[in-house]
């Protein structure tokens, strides 16, 4: 990943040094196991855990000889330990080594992903509390639909968050395994007791069964976890780029006192973090089928997902964290301009209230609904083509004007009436939370 665009977090995980810092932890748990079944003598281990190491540069200058970077890696901690080291790797192949360190990078990965997931829900509900009863326009196909609240529409951001909240853990627990099971997965030189314990040992569960390599589906699993987590995002994201068009700007990402927009227009007031996430989200949804590319390999093991697996796992992990850190600052700062809602439900001068009014001529006044709904959208055309208010144009109807007072349709054009349930909504959505939570 480049630079721009790395966490700290993720670095301290998938840089070169943490890598084989994790493969080392494998290496020591599998010397521990052996020592406990007597086969490593104990004073041998002491030895081991004393001086075990690695120097990155003396890996890279072997492995440009031996062109095989886990011997590379083996032959860099036995010249540090010694005599001993020749007990380092003992009855392993390098999958062993790869696909268990890999699997405790990707667990504490996935933790710091949620614990960053937790956050954001917990600024997304701060503001759809905040924004519970202010209207505004709903909008399908772009187009003004009917009036709702700024917070339902936040509310249901959180509720994705949850789902996704649930899918890495899914993700996690499919992804927390180790395999200690040789060449193939035999356990011809390393029993299943061995595998057991080291996976004991580095928090991991062993797997049942596998082959020379953990079975990929467990990977693709969380990278389509990652991918979705992302489309989310850009979700999201695409719905404040829409509110913050100059024609709409009911909602606007934060813009710094000093922050400029356009090299050449001064007044430009850009939505770049929304749109970097949106950006950022189409990498993730590559790498998700790449994942699934990588599931199909040959026989027990071959090593074309190796590849590409150094390239998607450390750069999804750093993006997302990415994504979710400019995500939180975006709700947690966001502009949000309730009188221009006002104005924008306003807009189309009342046809937000088209279905309220059919319903009304329809469960009150005994016509069919086909009736209603000509009536009813020859006036609302008229209104798009005339710039006439909808209200008018209905009293001006005498097949509505019959049945219809001015205080009547006044009483139908009241905003107020689309958010009586709000409050219900986000109590029933905070029991379901409680049950997920139990």
């Amino acid at each position: 990943m480049i630079e721009r665009y790395q966490t700290a977090e993720m670095s301290a995980i998938w840089d070169e040094e943490n890598r084989f810092g994790a493969w080392l932890e494998v290496e020591l748990a599998v010397c521990r196991a052996w020592m406990e079944k007597g086969v490593i003598p104990e004073k041998a281990f002491e030895d081991i855990l004393e001086k075990a190491g690695f120097d990155v540069d003396r890996i890279n200058e072997i492995e440009r000889d031996v062109q095989h970077d886990v011997i590379a890696f083996v032959s860099s901690v036995a010249e540090k330990i010694g005599e001993n080291g020749r007990y380092v790797h003992l009855g392993l192949t390098s999958s062993d080594v790869i696909d268990t360190a890999s699997s405790l990078s990707l667990k504490r990965s996935l933790e710091i992903v949620d614990r960053k997931v937790s956050v954001l829900m917990e600024a997304v509900m701060k503001r759809a509390e905040e924004f519970k009863y202010t209207p505004c326009v709903g909008r399908t196909h772009g187009i003004h639909g009917e009036p709702m609240t700024f917070g339902l529409k936040l509310l249901n951001w959180h509720y994705e968050l949850q789902r996704d909240r649930e899918r890495l853990a899914l993700a996690l627990r499919q992804t927390a395994y180790g395999k200690i099971s040789g060449a193939v997965g035999t356990y011809a030189f390393c029993d299943p007791s061995i595998e057991r314990r080291v996976c004991e040992l580095l928090g991991l569960t062993a797997a049942k069964v596998s082959t020379q390599i953990l079975q990929r589906d467990r990977h693709s699993n969380l990278m389509n976890a990652l991918a979705l987590l992302g489309s989310g995002l850009d979700r999201f994201a695409t719905e404040i780029r829409h509110l913050q068009r100059t024609e709409v700007m009911e909602a606007l990402e934060p813009f710094g006192s000093r922050q400029k927009g356009s090299s050449a227009m001064p007044h430009k007031r850009n939505p770049i973090l929304c749109e970097r996430i949106s950006g950022m989200s189409r990498l993730l949804r590559g790498y998700a089928l790449t994942a699934m590319e990588n599931i199909a390999l040959w026989h027990e093991r071959d090593i074309s997902h190796s590849s590409a697996e150094r390239v998607i796992w450390p750069d999804a992990f750093h993006l997302i964290c990415y994504m979710l850190e400019k995500m939180t600052g975006i709700v947690e700062r966001m502009v949000v301009d309730p009188s221009q809602m006002l104005e924008n439900l306003e807009r189309t001068q009342g046809l937000v209230y088209s279905q309220r009014v059919l319903l009304e001529l329809v469960t009150h006044f005994g016509l069919s609904r086909e009736e209603a709904y000509s009536v009813v959208q020859e006036n609302a055309m008229k209104c798009w083509r005339e710039k006439i208010p909808f209200s008018e144009l209905l009293q001006a109807d005498v097949r509505i004007s019959s049945r219809l007072s001015g205080e009547d349709i006044a009483r139908l054009f009241d905003p107020t009436y689309y958010v009586r349930w709000v409050d219900e909504v986000f109590s029933r959505f905070a029991e379901d939370s409680a049950e997920r939570s139990s």
